[in-house]
């Protein structure tokens, strides 16, 4: 908050104001006014023109400037306490000179009167190098160009200034550009400048008496000349002040003492007047007071005595100087443009890469799909679950193992292409641990045994293709529009976009679902019209048998389906098996398409769904009680088993007409000491039932090999470039329909900018104005870290559907997050963004320019993808969305303590001020704010009753500590931080965001 006592802000303004030194100290020198010692007489000293005496301390009163060492100086003065005064000297000008200490020629004549009453009628091109015998005529340049050396005088009006100071201050500025083309060489006792470079000496004067002196070399002379106007800029190097001590201005007044300040003075000085007599003062440290255009020099009179023959000679050259104008860039803007320029190279030939690869694999031959006529068999299958430590340390560390949970127990089985299996056992029996080993899932527990697919060779899998218990599908796409989407990213490049058109076609008459073919799916959890369950259930069949599987597995497909709805979907698998395939399938020599081996676990079937099954599985605790044909054979299995091997008292027996799916759910819900299945038990009419465990091969492979090995030589189907194509369509689709999201953020944008914007509407340039507009960047700067929230919502929510699809193999999690990057930044975050931010601006009443508006929109669009990003890290990174939500929150919290506004950041303690390098909104907050005030802002105000005009610079650094030349380091920071957490979500995303069972 901006709220300063008035004293404290007197004290301020007396310490800070007047930082308008331009010279060095003495050294321990006796000339003064950076006179030198004179090498013929040590005694006395070459004085600047304008002074004299033996130290340089007596400014010139009356005669002109080409009397030198002879020339009448200001006396010393009892009211000025022993100071020279040249308002109590009563000095008068001779004809044709004026300015303060009549230094300045006014008129064409006066230079030549004055150079003869000195040098009688010697040429006043005597001893100009290269100039004799052409036009000595002598002409005073009253224009601001300096052709040899010059004198200017200006009044310093500042109001702030004339408050405390309320007497007249001038400043004198004597510039050199070449010192050996002015007359004023010949004058005796005068130094133009030191070792003969191009210089300026300034005095201010107060009330008369000087009060410092400055010096800054060398100088170059610019000049701008335009229809409307014409400016000429010097620009010094090494800028050195001294104050003359005991001054007003230097002790004079212990309060307002600047000699400290005003003897540090350095670096570049910039004297810039124009066309109208009024010159700028510009240095760093004035800069900061009184803005960016310096302090303000008004009533300037230009003279310099200068031949013609000068000004004839060099027109042309400094004419050809006077057109240039230009600016150079500075090293963070080269710097920016460097890193920005890096990242359009980078995308372009990303994306030409892309293109290229994509070329190339839509030429490849199609080598016709190839899909059914596999086998799975799996001997001695186990899997545990390790069991964690039940600690207070388990919180902090990784779970160690303490023992585990047998989930399947030695299981052997076996299904031949073209049959279709049920998996069956009453809840917890292991079915769906049983049927994710064989699709290869990756689990977290620990598993033993062999899973072969004959007739694959050793170290190749086939295409096997898993439908989850849950339905996970696009809610906004219709059933068509889901169908193809797979279709796009499932089979080959080369495959032509009409033949996937027809696969799909096939696939949904193939389902049964033409009658909803062109009908959004909808929410599959019942908050939302769309497609029924059992639709969605073959919906989600759909979706696999597009990529033309070798085997097919599904998790309990009838669960929560009616009975005509189940046996629906089971009658479409049983077609699936025997048919092989929807359209591009391998076939037979015979022209007959192989079969696909179809595996499904089923819970509780009716007795016309179990019959549909050829074959069954039946589970119990993890253990294989039978594996065969289906039908009787189970039933005739078990009685067999009663009598044989005298297990009569754990077998119950079956009644006539009894669903044999119930029967067999019975034995291994309430027998649980019937023995696994043993070889050699034979039924009649029946083949006999063989162990897999005796038809275990050279081509089994461990089952930990062989879902590691699924991630290894798992290939996607479609090309970077394609799949990006592909999920941006989606996107695409979705944002158009579901319009509310977009909408929503806008119109709240909009309803924001406006409210923000009457809030500080028009913020004014005083006090109370400047605190208006910082506060106003915060709250849009607090807005956005607040805003982006929704973003780690919609990660949270889509997650299911990416998990599914990338265990799938349909896309690269790096095509994924570009497609949300593009679809989610910039319609939910980057536009309404910028509505808010524009609306506010302008009704604000910021800087009025376009330059300084694009500045500002730049840095808010940067830390927008900055949160964008770290909201799409916190809901990548943590399953919980309220956790993600909760940290999310408080980092804004944290951000709005370290951006500088609440707290000035070097009063923080040592052990906590490093935190504030971590803090994106800093960065923001000190960019716009340093954008703002560079427009050349100016505090205009009133404390108790001293007017107060100073550069809003100042009041934001010993507000805020924000240095005003790092905005292109904010950028390039804010950059760095896009980069590195964008290089954070992919690798979290590559790394955990993956189907773990």
């Amino acid at each position: 908050m901006l709220i300063v006592a008035p004293k404290r802000w007197l004290y301020y303004l007396s310490c800070a104001l007047f930082i308008l030194g331009l010279s060095i100290s003495v050294n321990g020198q006796t000339c003064t006014n950076y006179g030198e010692t004179s090498q013929t007489n040590s005694s006395s000293c070459l004085c600047p023109p304008g002074f004299g005496g033996a130290t340089c301390a007596q400014p010139g009163c009356g005669g002109t400037i080409f009397d030198g060492s002879s020339r009448s100086l200001a006396q010393l003065s009892a009211s000025s306490a022993g100071f020279a005064n040249l308002t109590a000297s009563d000095c008068t000008c001779e004809s044709g000179w004026g300015g303060v200490g009549c230094n300045v020629c006014t008129t064409a004549s006066a230079c030549q009167v004055g150079y003869a009453a000195v040098h009688g009628n010697a040429s006043a091109t005597s001893g100009l190098n290269g100039l004799a015998g052409l036009n000595d005529t002598m002409v005073c340049n009253t224009a601001p160009t300096v052709w040899a050396a010059g004198e200017l005088s200006c009044q310093v009006n500042n109001p702030t200034l004339q408050a405390i100071y309320p007497l007249q201050s001038t400043l004198n500025i004597f510039r050199t550009l070449n010192g050996t083309l002015s007359p004023l060489q010949n004058t005796t006792g005068t130094l133009l400048s030191p070792s003969g470079n191009s210089a300026i000496y300034a005095q201010l004067f107060y009330a008369g008496v000087e009060q410092f002196f400055c010096s800054a070399t060398p100088c170059t002379q610019t000049e701008s000349n335009t229809s409307s106007s014409a400016s000429n800029t010097w620009t010094c190097e090494n800028l050195s002040c001294t104050c003359v001590p005991n001054a007003t201005f230097c002790g004079g007044v212990p309060l307002t003492n600047l000699t400290s300040t005003i003897n540090a003075l350095s670096g570049t000085l910039v004297v810039a007047c124009d066309s109208t007599n009024t010159c700028q003062f510009q240095q760093n440290t004035i800069a900061q007071v009184f803005g960016s255009q310096g302090l303000a020099m008004e009533g300037c009179v230009f003279g310099e005595c200068v031949t013609q023959a000068v000004i004839d000679t060099t027109n042309a050259t400094s004419s050809a100087t006077a057109t240039s104008g230009g600016t150079q860039l500075s090293g963070g803007v080269i710097a920016g443009l460097a890193v920005v320029g890096s990242l359009i190279l980078l995308g372009l030939a990303v994306i030409a890469w892309g293109w290229f690869i994509q070329r190339a694999a839509r030429k490849l031959p199609f080598n016709g799909g190839q899909g059914g006529g596999i086998s799975v068999q799996w001997s001695d299958l186990s899997y545990i679950v390790q069991l964690p430590h039940s600690s207070l340390s388990s919180l902090f560390t990784k779970p160690t193992a303490s023992g585990g949970k047998t989930i399947i127990d030695n299981v052997s089985g076996s299904i031949e292409a073209g049959q279709f299996m049920a998996i069956l056992g009453p809840s917890g029996a292991g079915k769906t641990t049983l049927i994710e080993l064989i699709s290869g899932k990756t689990k977290s527990g620990k598993f033993t045994g062999s899973i072969t697919f004959p007739p694959c060779a050793p170290g190749h899998r086939p295409r096997v293709a898993f439908v989850p218990q849950n339905d996970v599908l696009p809610p906004m796409l219709t059933v068509r529009e889901a169908l193809t989407f797979a279709a796009s990213l499932r089979l080959p490049e080369s495959l032509p976009a009409s033949s996937k058109a027809a696969l799909v076609s096939t696939v949904i008459s193939k389902l049964g679902l033409d009658g909803v073919a062109e009908t959004r799916i909808g929410a599959t959890d019942g908050t939302g019209r769309g497609i029924s369950g059992g639709e969605a259930r073959r919906v989600s069949i759909g979706l696999e048998l597009v990529g033309c599987p070798d085997i097919l597995v599904c998790d309990e497909p009838t669960s929560g389906l009616d009975s005509v709805s189940a046996w629906r979907v089971v009658n479409v698998l049983k077609e699936v098996a025997r048919g092989g395939g929807v359209g591009i399938g391998q076939q037979d020599l015979k022209g007959h398409r192989k079969g696909v081996a179809v595996i499904c676990s089923v819970h509780q079937p009716s007795s016309r769904l179990y019959h549909a099954f050829d074959s069954v599985l039946l589970l119990s605790n993890g253990r294989a009680l039978y594996s065969g044909p289906g039908g009787l054979t189970p039933v005739q299995y078990f009685m067999r088993l009663r009598e044989e091997v005298g297990a009569g008292a754990d077998v119950p027996p079956y009644e006539e007409g009894y669903n044999v799916a119930d029967y067999l759910l019975e034995i291994s819900s309430e027998s649980p000491n019937i023995p696994r299945m043993l070889p050699g038990i034979t039924v009649p009419g029946e083949k006999g039932l063989v162990s897999p465990t005796e038809e275990k091969d050279d081509r089994r492979m461990d089952v930990e090999a062989l879902s590691s090995q699924n991630l290894e030589l798992g290939m996607y189907a479609a090309t970077f470039l394609t799949q990006l194509q592909v999920l941006c369509g989606r996107e695409w689709k979705i944002l158009t329909r579901d319009k509310t999201l977009f909408f929503t953020h806008v119109v709240i944008a909009c309803v924001l900018g406006v409210f923000c914007g009457g809030l500080y509407y028009q913020t004014g340039v005083t006090i109370a104005g400047f605190q208006a507009r910082v506060g106003c960047l915060f709250f849009l700067g607090s807005l956005i870290a607040f805003s982006s929230l929704s973003a780690l919502y919609n990660i949270v929510e889509i997650r299911p559907l990416f998990l599914r699809e990338r265990s799938n193999w349909y896309y690269s999690p790096t095509a994924w997050l570009l497609s949300r990057l593009i679809f989610d930044v910039i319609p939910l975050r980057i536009i309404p963004t910028i509505a808010v931010c524009t609306i506010t601006y302008w009704m604000a009443g910021l800087a009025h320019d376009a330059a300084h508006f694009f500045k500002f929109l730049l840095i808010i669009v940067l830390y927008t993808l900055v949160m964008t990003l770290f909201n799409f890290l916190l809901g990548t990174l943590f399953r919980n969305g309220g956790i993600a939500i909760l940290l999310s929150a408080l980092s804004a919290l944290y951000q709005m303590t370290y951006a500088g506004f609440f707290v000035h950041l070097a009063s923080i303690p040592p052990v906590l001020r490093w935190l504030q390098w971590l803090c994106p909104l800093k960065y923001t907050l000190e960019a716009i704010s340093v954008n703002e005030v560079d427009s050349g802002l100016m505090i205009q105000d009133t404390l108790q009753g001293v007017p107060v005009n100073v550069s809003a610079t100042l009041i934001m650094q010993l507000l805020f500590g924000f240095g005003i030349h790092n905005y292109y380091r904010d950028v390039l920071v804010l950059f760095a931080f896009i980069a590195g957490l964008g290089i954070a979500v992919i690798a979290v995303v590559w790394l955990r965001v993956r189907e773990r069972l």
